[in-house]
């Protein structure tokens, strides 16, 4: 399921104690986003999404310095912005293609992890859609168990609905998309250095 909060402050503490010492500019904006946490990648894809209003997938140059500093990563120089866009933007056009920029700033993955994580989203989005609501976790995941949901606090709609903002980012608008899924299983990913011990994770939260 979601990563749990001692994973998180591992992930956390690794990433800000290795920002320390990074050089390379794509490494630096990657441990920025990943000292905030399992959603740091994912919330500043949402960032730039927000920002992309006319909805092209692409970002110029204002835009991206903007993204970063909207998203408060204080840890990244105008310069240093400066020089990412220049990375990513290959063919010198002023723009920057959104989707390569974040397979390039998730952290390396085996292709092993990423079929665990497919799988699980397949197994959450029943109607195949490719977006999970509330209504496809419905039977999926068990609440019942749910502190809030035994007190009478909770319905079980209002715990799934929580469950799926652990992994949403700051709009929490109710539905995950595959890119989200998998942005946020990224920066699980990149905090367990164990293949065998990733597998066990998921095969046990998704039963998969």
């Amino acid at each position: 399921m979601a990563a749990t909060g001692r994973a998180t402050r591992e992930l956390q503490m690794k990433s800000q104690k290795a920002l320390q010492t990074a050089t390379d500019p794509v490494e630096r904006l990657r441990l920025a986003c990943l000292a905030r946490g399992a959603n740091g990648i994912k919330g500043l894809a949402r960032t730039f999404k927000i920002m992309d209003d006319d909805e092209n997938r692409s970002l110029d140059q204002k835009e991206f310095r903007k993204g970063l500093h909207d998203y408060g990563l204080v840890e990244i120089t105008k310069e240093q912005a400066d020089e990412l866009f220049g990375l990513f933007d290959k063919d010198g056009s002023g723009s920057i293609d959104f989707d390569e920029f974040l397979v390039k700033l998730r952290p390396p993955m085996s292709q092993a992890r990423r079929n665990l994580i497919h799988k699980a989203f397949k197994k959450l989005d029943k109607s195949g859609d490719g977006i999970v609501t509330v209504e496809d976790l419905h039977g999926v995941y068990n609440c019942k168990k749910h502190p809030k949901y035994l007190s009478g606090e909770w319905t079980e709609d209002q715990c799934l609905r929580q469950f799926l903002d652990s992994f949403d980012s700051d709009d929490k608008d109710g539905k995950i998309t595959q890119e989200e899924f998998e942005n946020y299983y990224v920066g699980v990913s990149a905090s367990i250095d164990s293949d065998a011990y990733f597998d066990l994770m998921m095969r046990n939260a998704w039963k998969l």
